[in-house]
């Protein structure tokens, strides 16, 4: 297997120009949720795996602050007032979507995008009002690819049980709660938690080891580091290309995981994607 053409093959799919930068904007991050909190009452909604992007009420940016460059026709019809959303194709779509808005010029894919708000930055209220200003903006101006993501009220931890099982049964990712009393703040917050099945982090790609089999020639497994003694293999999750076309070394992957062996090794670690995040 030729690893250093393929790895400079990655290194030209993974180049990303942007039109602009500005400084990351200040927004609100999700917490963890655990098992012993009261979230009744609270709002749930889908955790799409999409772009998170945030209109400041003239221009398109990344959580970087990176400039997108988004079609005239994409943003005419936005508001003058801030929004906080997902730019989303569908479930399992994330490296197609990623691709589509990380290209320095505009392009017909942005056809297949929609932007899915889930916030109002700094309108007053709690979240169902602050998402009312947008709701009302709606109703007056048809904006086709936008739209505001569903809250649901949860009632108890079986209603969110049973709503993440129906989520992650579609290929989705997750859910998030919210409180809906809470003002809005940025940073991590306690009042908006990230719900899932699993747990995911990222790591730093340092080398590979070769395939076996049906993948001889291929890349069997990813070499991986947490922190310099924290290093393991990643071998499930990898597609036929994947292996091909291994991440790069240096780069980040995002892989989940059920808990921790008492070396302190992710249990059941499982490629997801390549942490490239605009």
């Amino acid at each position: 297997m030729n690893i250093k053409r393929n790895l400079v093959v990655s290194l030209y799919l993974l180049v990303i120009s942007f039109t602009g930068h500005a400084a990351s904007p200040d927004l609100i991050l999700l917490s963890k949720y655990q098992a012993d909190m009261d979230i009744s009452g609270w709002l749930m909604s889908e955790k799409l795996d999409g772009v998170r992007a945030y209109w400041d009420g003239q221009n398109l940016y990344s959580r970087k602050g990176n400039r997108l460059a988004a079609p005239a026709w994409f943003t005419a019809k936005l508001p003058a007032f801030e929004l906080d959303g997902e730019l989303w194709i569908k479930q399992g779509q994330f490296e197609k979507t990623l691709s589509i808005v990380s290209r320095d010029i505009a392009d017909a894919g942005w056809q297949d995008i929609s932007f899915n708000i889930f916030e109002v930055p700094n309108a007053p209220g709690g979240l169902q009002q602050r998402l009312h200003k947008f709701q009302q903006y709606l109703d007056k101006n048809d904006v086709q690819h936008v739209r505001i993501i569903l809250q649901i009220i949860c009632r108890n931890k079986i209603h969110l049980a049973n709503q993440l099982k129906m989520i992650e049964a579609k290929g989705g990712e997750g859910l998030v709660l919210r409180n809906p009393d809470s003002l809005y703040e940025t940073g991590r917050s306690p009042n908006a938690l990230k719900v899932k099945s699993f747990d995911d982090m990222e790591a730093k790609v340092i080398g590979y080891s070769p395939g076996k089999g049906k993948y001889q020639g291929k890349v069997g497994a990813l070499w991986v580091e947490i922190d310099a003694k924290t290093r393991f293999y990643i071998g499930s999750g990898l597609t036929d290309k994947e292996r091909a076309t291994p991440p790069p070394i240096g780069s980040l992957v995002t892989f989940k995981y059920q808990g921790f062996t008492g070396n302190g090794i992710p249990r059941f670690a499982t490629f997801m994607r390549i942490r490239k995040l605009p």
